[in-house]
């Protein structure tokens, strides 16, 4: 199998979007991104991330897959969730303290930053609305950070997502106080519960 035969299998593999660390790991000579770029196979839309043109750029799954530390979190979170209408005008992340976010906060990003310990608390697996997979947090997690982040919220939005969190089938209220507790907010959620249940 030559190099470009190995590129297109890669490309059919990744939904049509691959990182050039993928392509190097790969085997595959960085070279073949140029030649795939020069013939149009292939479009540069972020530094190391190329798209084929048939393939849709799915820019929560993009950012993701080139920075692997990031997990969606506060308004993206509730609009991943259903949590609220609203779409969000900019995507929301949660970085570990000390990483490095500079080139996500040019890319447009609100970045959030929490202790190395609790940056993992809640992340599950989500799709984006193109059926592609990140890592966003659940929905305790997100109405606690949304909680933690009250002061710098629409109160509207934050009211309307914790009364359909209480309305869901789903809620789980224990969970939501244990995550509340590490995240020293245990006091001010149950303001909200005994004001909104």
């Amino acid at each position: 199998m030559d190099y470009r035969e190995m590129l297109e299998d890669l490309l059919n593999d990744s939904d049509g979007l691959v990182l050039t660390k993928d392509v190097v790991n790969a085997g595959i000579p960085r070279q073949y991104l140029t030649i795939f770029t020069k013939e149009d196979k292939l479009e540069r839309v972020a530094q190391g991330v190329y798209l084929s043109p048939a393939t849709f750029d799915d820019e929560m799954y993009r950012i993701q897959a080139k920075n692997q530390r990031v997990i969606f979190s506060h308004e993206t979170a509730l609009y991943l969730h259903d949590l609220t209408d609203r779409d969000p005008l900019e995507l929301t992340v949660t970085v570990p303290t000390g990483y490095n976010a500079t080139h996500l906060k040019e890319d447009g990003l609100v970045i959030h930053t929490v202790k190395k310990s609790l940056h993992q608390l809640g992340a599950i697996d989500m799709k984006t609305m193109f059926g592609r997979d990140i890592k966003a947090y659940n929905k305790e997690r997100t109405i606690c950070d949304i909680i933690r982040n009250r002061k710098n919220m629409d109160p509207a939005i934050l009211t309307e997502s914790i009364k359909r969190y209480l309305s869901l089938k789903d809620k789980n209220i224990p969970l939501l106080l244990r995550y509340a507790k590490k995240l020293n907010i245990e006091s001010i959620l149950r303001e909200y519960l005994q004001m909104l249940l």
